[in-house]
């Protein structure tokens, strides 16, 4: 069993490692904004996570090893270590069956599902999910794709808009944040998106029902002043 300093390399090791971290306050404290996953939660800070993925980038077998532990944080860290080139559709689509949690869907979507080849026909699948956190997670690759996917077009922003407005009335509360968050990212990609998301956004906030109100209204504010 080899080690990177302190840092286990077998995923048996690390595992074990990750379950030495537990933090029963964080547990709480997560569990107050919303994070409550089935599956065993450790209460592991994100920076933590993100400086012990360091050791272990780009690691295809680690990353299946580690989500198939079921731990939340184990999932999270998955996301980190795997190569997006060697993600196909399928795993996407267990991960996001598998989804208990919005910051594990969040995770995620954005830092491996948005660098995957399948990330825009998967992120125009789930929207239309009952799934709670697999429709999130279809507006929540939307808005990752927005901040981090620089080369492409804006054609195929514009195209998610309409997704946008058509589930805007979806009133769940960790859906109707996603797709608000996927607006407001969208607009802030460049001008012309911006007055594309803006006008969508003036329309929902007249809209019959209250989760289209409020996604309209707050993104007409972030928006109207950015």
């Amino acid at each position: 069993m080899g080690s990177f300093g302190a840092i286990p390399l077998n995923a048996d090791a690390l595992i074990a490692h990750l379950r030495s971290l537990r933090n029963e306050a964080n547990i709480a404290g997560q569990r107050r904004f919303g994070i409550t996953p089935a599956g065993e939660h450790l209460g592991i800070a994100i920076p933590v996570l993100r400086k012990l993925a360091r050791a272990h980038r780009n690691n295809h077998a680690l990353a299946r090893q580690l989500w198939r532990s079921g731990i939340h944080e184990a999932r999270i860290l998955a996301a980190y270590v795997d190569l997006p080139k060697q993600v196909s559709r399928r795993q996407m689509e267990v991960w996001a069956s598998q989804f208990d949690s919005w910051d594990l869907c969040d995770q995620v979507c954005g830092n491996l599902f948005d660098r995957t080849d399948h990330a825009v026909v998967m992120a125009v699948a789930w929207t239309r999910s009952q799934s709670l956190f697999k429709k999130r997670a279809g507006f929540s690759l939307m808005a990752a794709l927005a901040v981090h996917r620089k080369e492409l077009p804006d054609s195929l922003f514009r195209k998610f808009i309409p997704l946008i407005v058509r589930e805007a009335d979806d009133d769940r509360n960790f859906v109707r944040k996603a797709v608000n968050w996927a607006l407001r990212q969208i607009g802030k990609r460049n001008r012309t998106l911006r007055a594309d998301a803006l006008r969508a956004a003036r329309a929902l906030k007249e809209g019959k029902s209250r989760s289209a109100r409020w996604i309209g209204a707050d993104a007409v504010r972030e928006l109207g002043s950015y």
